[in-house]
């Protein structure tokens, strides 16, 4: 059984373990809210109100399991997650209609809302992602899905197809006065009292949640109209963004950790010590996790030379 979810050789791994996902977490969260229905859900079904922290901690808690925790524990937490879903409904206030948490068309876009702006803002940030790397990213996200209730092929597997799917969605977007509120709070959200000793630090998030704000779509913030539009605004956030993230690379990693819930921390331990005895070496953390090198013999080497000079069998055939 492999060691984590996903390999540290994946995009996953290098997308989600880097530390702009802050400003990427937070950007989901906003693009989210854009869907009347999707925003109803979380308005009238979760502590996002009174919590919006600890909605980003759980959503970071989500993406840590699923990228390297253990296959176990991340099966265990997909079936919590569709078993909350499966139990709760909202009405749309616009039409009276009840509506399931867990209507495919809405985790579809929760999902796609999340990837997306995963896979957009840390490539901005400076996280070096091919054309083919990013396609790559999204296929294997499609079997994240599979933990929410959904199968690989319900959701885009490439950039094609997740521009084609934006595309067709974007005419039911809106900002209703709940997603109005929604960024209000995300751009000064509420200290919850596990991380009160960050309260004194509580205005150096501004600028995190600014910058999420600046990387969502121009149509997007023209329709939200939260914080003043400014020329040059799309290169200043990304010079922004490659600041943000220099200075948040330079964070140790015991200090680094406090931002996250005690199970996130715990989930990580866990991962390293499996790495480990997997052959990787993560002295450096997670993020630079890497296979150890496997000392050479004349098999091997003998094996290697075979392998280079064999003919591949085309894929196709």
């Amino acid at each position: 059984m492999r060691p984590t979810v996903a390999a540290p050789e994946s995009v996953t791994w290098r997308v989600h373990l880097d530390r702009s996902m802050w400003v990427a977490g937070v950007r989901a969260l906003m693009l989210q809210a854009l869907h009347p229905i999707a925003m109803q859900g979380v308005w009238q079904r979760s502590d996002f109100r009174s919590d919006p922290t600890g909605r980003l901690l759980r959503t970071a808690h989500f993406v840590a399991v699923t990228t390297y925790g253990s296959l176990t524990e991340a099966d265990a937490l997909g079936r919590h997650v569709r078993r909350v879903h499966r139990a709760l409904s909202f009405t749309d206030p616009a039409s009276g209609r009840l509506h399931r948490v867990d209507r495919y068309d809405l985790l579809v876009w929760v999902h796609c809302a999340e990837v997306t702006s995963y896979l957009e803002t840390c490539h901005r940030a400076g996280v070096e992602l091919s054309a083919a790397d990013r396609d790559r990213y999204l296929d294997e996200q499609a079997h994240t899905a599979t933990l929410v209730g959904l199968s690989p092929g319900d959701v885009p597997r490439d950039v094609a197809a997740m521009r084609r799917y934006l595309a067709a969605v974007r005419p039911s977007l809106r900002v209703t006065p709940e997603a109005r509120q929604a960024v209000r709070f995300l751009l000064w959200p509420r200290i919850p009292d596990r991380l009160a000793w960050l309260t004194p630090l509580k205005p150096l998030w501004f600028p995190v949640g600014a910058l999420s704000y600046a990387t969502l779509p121009s149509w997007a913030r023209r329709a939200y109209g939260t914080l003043p539009e400014v020329p040059g605004a799309g290169a200043a956030a990304t010079a922004s963004l490659r600041a943000l993230r220099s200075g948040l690379n330079r964070v140790p990693e015991r200090y680094y950790d406090l931002l996250f819930d005690e199970a996130t921390v715990r989930s990580a331990d866990e991962a390293r010590r499996r790495l480990l005895a997997a052959g990787y070496r993560v002295e450096d953390g997670l993020r630079l996790a890497r296979p150890r090198a496997v000392p050479s013999s004349p098999h091997a080497s003998a094996l290697r030379e075979r392998s280079r000079t064999s003919t591949v069998p085309d894929p196709a055939d």
